[in-house]
């Protein structure tokens, strides 16, 4: 930590108070109390946290913005990260995993309500979002949809997609949401296999809500993040205007596939720890796991990539084994699984000025970054999405103003009406 444990644990205290600062944690203000007693300490993550806190309310104002969003459904960030670095503000957040949360706390200014359970609050979505964004995001949970979340599902007998009562119903939450704040513009991101899950049908269903239902004008596009990153991961995008616009997705811009390859994420050898080498009895059995269904014809084994290769889609299980990404070490030597900051290069998150914050153990990392959005590609498709938000949001305030003004007219006539049938001079003290 760059500061002293009680020096930030102190001044968050004195800026926000014991019980806000238990509510950042998800402590109880207790536990803040005996932090500043000496009686026990805080953690590393929890300092982590509090230390970018006092860093946000002890920084510069920030940058004049350009246009609001809310960000649900958000992980760690990911689609946070790419429109504020296209001039967004965000005003609400909605995060169920506590892990996550310490994350995103960890990483961005949290000075709105950031919920939990979207469950809690979509039924009195105003009393949380009183003020309509110019953006909604989401990036809903995928598993129900996605290829290995069905499989697991149907190998154990469990329902999926809209089926799936715990998440499949999750995007009617985001209709009901953008049918009562009726924001100018949204992006949903999710799986490629969003497109196909049950021979379509849940993707009609999804864009007549959409097209339909709310009257957006809507545009999807499959994009692989492959060049942006060095790693094929491919995403659905679904952009909605309320109003027609210029928005193309040719106007995106892609790298090409062969921009990026792995030596431009990966630590240097020195720095790496040798905990992320693969023991020999691991390498044995992935190596045996791999003969045996390639033997049976099935495409299962791990995936061994060099320094200048593109690795395949980090997946949330990478805690397990790492077997979809393990880097080559050379002949005669076990590979390695890629350490959580290499995840967070992977996945673009960090800045060549700042690296992301990871407050959390390994295996929370790896599942966050797994589970993520693939920051380059939200940033670009946020550029291109910005014109047509703030060509909508002009568009918006002017009507706004022309029907103000209707009614002032109106307001003025009639209340000369009314004098002139009570014979009283007009605008009469």
């Amino acid at each position: 930590m760059e500061r002293e444990p009680e020096w930030i644990v102190k001044n968050a205290v004195a800026a926000l108070g014991y019980d806000k600062v238990a509510e950042q944690l998800g402590k109880n203000a207790r536990t803040v109390r005996r932090w500043i007693a000496g009686q026990t300490k805080a953690s590393k993550s929890d300092l982590m946290v509090l230390e970018q806190l006092c860093f946000h309310l002890y920084k510069s104002p920030p940058k004049n913005t350009e246009f609001s969003f809310i960000d649900l459904f958000a992980g760690i960030g990911g689609l946070r990260q790419g429109f504020e670095e296209n001039g967004g503000h965000c005003t609400f957040t909605c995060e169920w995993d506590e892990y996550s949360q310490k994350t995103y706390r960890a990483n961005f200014d949290v000075e709105h309500e950031l919920a939990g359970d979207i469950n809690d609050i979509v039924g009195d979505i105003r009393k949380h979002i009183p003020i309509t964004p110019d953006v909604l995001l989401a990036g809903f949970p995928c598993q129900p949809f996605s290829i290995a979340g069905v499989s697991k599902k149907n190998s154990l007998g469990r329902p999926h997609g809209f089926a799936c009562k715990e998440q499949g119903n999750l995007f009617f939450h985001i209709a009901s949401i953008l049918e009562e704040l009726r924001p100018p513009a949204f992006l949903l991101e999710n799986v490629k296999n969003l497109e196909r899950h049950d021979k379509g049908n849940t993707f009609r269903v999804i864009m007549d809500v959409l097209e339909k239902d709310l009257n957006y004008k809507v545009q999807y596009k499959v994009i692989d993040a492959k060049g942006f990153v060095p790693q094929h991961r491919e995403r659905i995008f679904i952009v909605g205007f309320d109003g027609n616009t210029g928005f193309s997705w040719d106007d995106l811009q892609h790298p090409g596939p062969k921009a990026k390859t792995l030596k431009d994420i990966l630590l240097p050898d020195k720095e790496v720890d040798d905990k992320y080498i693969l023991t020999d009895n691991l390498w044995r059995y992935l190596q045996n796991y791999a003969a045996k269904h390639k033997a049976a014809g099935n495409g299962f084994g791990f995936g061994l990539v060099t320094k200048e290769g593109t690795a395949r889609t980090l997946s949330a299980r990478y805690y397990k084994d790492g077997s979809e990404i393990l880097i080559d070490r050379g002949k005669s030597k076990n590979p390695r699984r890629l350490t959580p900051r290499e995840c967070a290069r992977l996945m673009g998150f960090d800045h060549e000025e700042k690296e992301f914050t990871i407050p959390v153990s390994d295996t929370r990392a790896y599942k966050q970054f797994g589970n993520a959005v693939v920051v380059p590609v939200v940033r670009e498709i946020a550029r291109i999405m910005k014109p047509h938000i703030l060509d909508l949001t002009k568009r918006r305030s002017s009507l706004c103003t022309q029907q103000y003004s209707a009614q002032q007219a109106i307001q003025t006539m009639d209340n000369m009406s009314l004098q002139v049938e009570n014979k009283r001079p007009l605008y009469a003290a």
